[in-house]
This record gives structure tokens, sequence and C-alpha cells, in this order.
């Protein structure tokens, strides 16, 4: 089997930029484009040449640099229908359980509504890797823009339910900040003073913070944890996932 090199570098103030490379073609997949000079010179650093782009939303730091990297490259779009908001359309239109192919790789398409209506979620499972845009983040999860709770709570089940060694790409820069709110509300959670600890580390020495894995976030993420009574009774809402995630994620919006 091949094994899939993921490069990731920082973009803008706060994105990260992924390319995923094949081996074995030589193919190069950029994974949303939110700064198209720094994506293209990243590959260029490593001789890659950008075949595709797989967009997981329509948000201009994740598909604003497609037409600019199309221009340079020829590399095909694959992305959800509401990439056609900001003039960017995909060469394909993906949505669930299709498959989508780079070289020797595969990756599955997974619909995560919330974040944005039309989000989408790239996971390759031989390689045991989830590129999850906005989201899932590290001790966090999307703003709801467009969906509902609900949505994104079923979402995030659909990414809760994947192999809890599935290497998670988030999109941005966000875990201090999460980690902060994290204990604010789930503060006896030892796994999750133990991961803040490490996020604090990390980011005194400007070291990255993702990926991270789904096993690390079902156990830390309050995000993922709606369903845990004692959570559920801290926030109010005993007995009631949907009710208890849409209570955290306000608090998150006013921390």
């Amino acid at each position: 089997m091949t094994s899939a090199i993921v490069h990731i570098f920082p973009c803008l103030k706060d994105n990260y930029g992924f390319l995923l490379h094949d081996p074995s073609t030589g193919e190069t997949a950029a994974i949303d484009t939110p700064e198209a000079g720094k994506i293209l010179a990243e590959a260029d650093a490593k001789g890659w040449k950008i075949t595709q782009i797989w967009n997981t939303h329509w948000h201009p730091d994740h598909a604003g640099g497609n037409a600019e990297i199309v221009a340079k490259t020829g590399a095909k779009v694959v992305g959800p229908k509401e990439v056609d908001r900001i003039g960017a359309a995909p060469d394909r239109i993906v949505s669930e359980g299709d498959t989508v192919e780079m070289g020797a790789l595969k990756a599955t398409i997974i619909e995560t509504p919330g974040h944005t209506l039309g989000h989408i979620v790239f996971h390759l499972a031989d390689q045991k890797i989830a590129f999850v845009g906005d989201t899932l983040f590290a001790l966090g999860c999307g703003r709801l823009f467009e969906g509902t709770p609900g949505q994104m709570w079923d979402s995030l089940g659909k990414l809760r339910a994947l192999p809890d060694d599935t290497v998670v790409y988030c999109a941005h820069e966000y875990t201090a900040s999460n980690a902060a709110f994290a204990l604010s509300v789930d503060a006896q959670n030892a796994d999750l003073v133990a991961y803040a600890d490490d996020v604090r580390a990390k980011r005194a020495q400007n070291l990255a913070t993702v990926p991270t894995t789904i096993g690390k976030e079902k156990r830390a993420n309050p995000f993922l944890r709606a369903d845990d009574q004692k959570l559920q009774a801290f926030v109010g809402h005993a007995g009631d996932a949907v009710a208890t995630f849409a209570e955290v994620r306000e608090r998150k919006n006013n921390f």
C-alpha cells in the first residue's frame, strides 16, 4: 500500500495549508486553498506538482486560492457544490459516499453540514487520515454559520465514529483558546487537563497542535462529549445531547 505524505504549513493569520502527496505517482492535492502563493511556493520547494484541489467548503479562506492555483498548475478542483458561491466552481461536485482518487490514494466523502450547509470531509480510510476543514478542531468545532446544532451534532457524530487512530487535519490553529474554553465546562476531565497542558507547552515554543486524532478528541473535546452525563448536568441539559451541544457552542461563541 502506498503511504501518503502530508505536508502541513501555516497560511494567512491562523490557517493551515495541507499538501497531500502520493509518492508512487508524484501526484499532489492541495487540501483547500487559503493562500495560493504560499501553497504554490511550498509545492515548488518540495518538487511537487499540484494536480488536484480538494475543497471542504466555500469560505474564501478555504477556496479563495482555487483560481490562481488552477491557472498556474491546471489542477482539477473537487468539492461540494457550494464552492460555486465564490466563483470557484468545482470540476467535480461530490457528496456523501462518493470516492475521490489521486494516484494510488482514495478518499471517501463524508457530508458534515453545520459550519456551512455543504461542508464535506475527505476520509482516507486506508491511510487513517481525515481532512476535516472547519467541522472539527483540536478541542473545538466550527461556528454554526449556516447549520443548526442538531445538524452539527450529527456531523460530529460521523467523525466520532471513525477509528480512534484516525489522524485529523483541521484547518486552523485555534487550540490554545479552545483548551481554555474547554476547561471552563469540563475542568474535572483528566484527559482534557493533560491535553491542555501539552497545548500550552507546544504553543510556548510556537509549535503546531495540528494534527490531532479522533481518540484524543473523543476523550477531551467537549463538542464531542455532549452526550456525557456529567457535562450535560453541568450545563443544565440532562439527557439532551443536542441541547447540551447547543449550550456549549453558545458559551464558546461568547467566551
